[in-house]
């Protein structure tokens, strides 16, 4: 197969490892760049469209380099501070470059129209639809190259490339049969050849270029001037949305920080939908069967992502993705489906690209996702446990609510005795499993809490009742002859999935069969201290193979054992854990425990969101010893303290 321009051989694979790709966002579409200079991932107009960019799962799926003629390692890569504008620096025999790489964020753009996508209330704010590239050489002088290939609909159709203006300063490219359009402008000189758009020149100390490809009738920046106000513009916009925030003085401060930005960047802006990931396939294991499409909104993230986000005090967004639940939900009449569009499309068929070769060889690649249909009887709770959240931000419950606390609380009453596909999603037959019945108490719970905050006596009553049958169920029939919670009722296999059982206050976090749950998981399902979902050669999921540990669980176990008193420990694999970040401080679904390689879709919003909890919980159960310890002076022994007067 053809080698694009941009490829590197790392280990004798043309695939950077996935840890080293930058993210971009402007809240409607992402993009992955490549340590090369090459951008492999972009899909149009929205963040699950087709592909332009794929060369993430398929060499000759269409890229965007920018870099050095004869270079392919830069010097150094950062987002400039508190942004999602990524910056690359280049050190080469004979001069200094530094390309600057962002999806732009301009004004809001509808004011004498409506907007046909947005269905959250407007901001100042809105998607420019143009990556930009901004290049200055800081130091002697650079060769250098430019090379735009798309190729349309996943790799599947190559567009033709013409000249829109008089000169060589801006093309267009576009195929037959498909709508969309890109347009590249640049103060660069394009060539044209074949499916590909060029531009190489010499550039000299101080000397400036860019190159801004779009795709909507907003007009692109027409000069490098009006593209730096374009950068700084959406600089501003990143530095002033995290200001917002609250965060910690705390040396992990920048680990909230990058995890707010890449979740703000996860979040479709139109309606508030937050996606899983950002890509498609990227393998759970090396070469493997793994490979699912992540660029879906999951309900079950919603508890997670608005304690995320209230936590560091993002209200906003917090309210947006609840109002995105709220919509999908108030339609379905107690219906729920565990994942959604982020447009709230309900069918997401599943179906494999197999032209495309995958992720060093991962196949099948998917589009779309089959769990869309399956029945999985935790969303209920994670529906109740978010409305709960925003409740107590507010001291108060909006009436509008209401019926969707009434509807989602008797579907799980209705529901919570029947098996299901649980929290992870298995193939294999359906199982009572632990967490699915322990989130239907979580929404029979808070639901009752909901109902007495509105002095609503008999369902408060009603529903406390059937929480406590659901609690006295589990009890009886998930816990082994160890005190242990177990995976599902008919297996004594352990799931990380019960580590939810403290943090969404199943049982007290003193409780003996939570201790030795936390406990057992942290020593029999875990590699070098990573956590697995489970064991895949005791559980039966309906799939092939093996997969690495599962960073969101591991994250899990940080907080558990905070909860239970094990402050140290919880303290010391966090800091682990935020080891294995990637050089920009982000994180992919899993981590190989031997190698740290990063695998599975990326950057994964449930793995940031985790994170947060995580930090908050050591931070907090550091705070609470620092409190509980006596005053220095308290803790010296009088004879020191004779030694100290005298």
């Amino acid at each position: 197969m053809r080698r694009i321009v941009g490829d590197v051989a790392l280990g004798g694979s043309p695939y950077p490892p996935i840890a080293e790709y930058a993210f971009l966002s402007d809240c409607e579409t992402t993009a992955l760049v490549a340590p090369t200079g090459n951008v492999e991932w972009l899909c149009l107009p929205r963040m699950d469209g087709p592909s332009v960019f794929g060369a993430l799962l398929d060499r000759d799926a269409g890229g965007f380099h920018l870099g050095p003629a004869d270079q392919r390692v830069p010097t150094a890569r950062r987002y400039l501070p508190g942004t999602n504008v990524l910056e690359t620096t280049w050190g080469t025999r004979t001069g200094w470059l530094v390309v600057r790489d962002l999806l732009v964020i301009g004004p809001w753009h509808h004011e004498r129209e409506r907007s046909a996508t947005h269905r959250r209330s407007p901001t100042d704010h809105d998607a420019d639809h143009v990556l930009l590239r901004t290049v200055r050489c800081v130091n002697g002088s650079v060769e250098l190259h430019a090379e735009c290939a798309p190729v349309f609909d996943y790799g599947r159709a190559r567009p033709s490339w013409a000249y829109t203006t008089e000169g060589y300063h801006r093309a267009r490219a576009t195929c037959e049969g498909h709508d969309l359009a890109l347009d590249l402008t640049t103060d660069l000189r394009l060539g044209i050849e074949g499916h590909r758009a060029l531009a190489r020149t010499t550039m000299h100390d101080g000397d400036t270029a860019f190159l801004a490809l779009s795709w909507s009738d907003d007009p692109p920046p027409a000069s490098h001037d009006e593209a730096e106000e374009r950068l700084r513009r959406t600089a501003d916009f990143w530095q002033d949305w995290l200001s917002h925030g609250e965060f910690p003085d705390h040396p992990w401060r920048a680990h909230l920080q990058r995890s707010a930005l890449t979740l703000k960047g996860l979040v479709y802006a139109p309606t508030g939908a937050l996606v899983a990931a950002a890509t498609t396939s990227l393998p759970e294991a090396p070469g493997g069967e793994r490979n699912w499409d992540y660029r879906f909104s999951w309900l079950r993230d919603a508890t997670f992502t608005l304690w995320g986000l209230y936590s560091l005090g993002f209200d906003w967004e917090a309210d947006d993705f609840l109002a995105f639940v709220a919509e999908v939900a108030g339609r379905e009449n107690g219906r729920l489906q565990v994942l959604y569009g982020i447009g709230g499309e309900r069918e997401l068929p599943e179906s494999t690209l197999d032209h495309l070769d995958g992720y060093d060889g991962a196949r099948p690649v998917r589009i779309g996702n089959a769990a869309w249909d399956q029945q999985q009887h935790d969303v209920w709770g994670a529906v109740l446990d978010s409305i709960y959240l925003h409740a107590k931000t507010r001291d108060e419950l909006d009436d509008a609510l209401w019926p969707l606390v009434v509807t989602q609380v008797e579907a799980a009453m209705a529901n919570w005795r029947d098996p299901d596909r649980g929290i992870w999603e298995v193939r294999g037959e359906p199982r009572h499993f632990t967490s699915s019945k322990v989130m239907c108490w979580v929404a029979c719970d808070r639901g009752a809490r909901l109902a007495r905050v509105r002095g609503d006596g008999e369902h408060a009553e009603r529903w406390q009742a059937a929480a406590d049958e659901i609690q006295a169920d589990v009890l009886a029939n998930a816990v082994d002859a160890r005190g242990v919670f177990c995976q599902h009722y008919d297996t004594h296999a352990l799931d990380a999935s019960c580590l939810l059982l403290p943090l969404v206050r199943f049982l007290p976090p003193d409780d003996d069969r939570i201790v030795a749950t936390v406990e057992a998981i942290a020593q029999e399902l875990t590699d070098d201290g990573l956590v697995r979902r489970y064991r895949t050669e005791e559980s039966e999921d309906g799939l092939a193979g093996t997969e690495a540990t599962f960073t969101i669980c591991s994250f899990w176990l940080v907080s558990a054992l905070a909860e239970i008193g094990e402050a140290r420990r919880a303290r010391e694999l966090c800091e682990k854990l935020l080891s294995y970040a990637s050089p920009l401080l982000l994180y992919a679904e899993e981590l190989d425990p031997r190698s740290g390689r990063h695998l599975g879709n990326f950057p994964q919003a449930f793995t940031h969101l985790a994170l947060i909890n995580a930090v908050l919980h050591v931070i907090r159960a550091d705070q609470e010893l620092a409190a509980a310890r006596p005053p220095l002076d308290a803790r010296r022994p009088a004879s020191e303290e004779r030694e100290l007067d005298a």
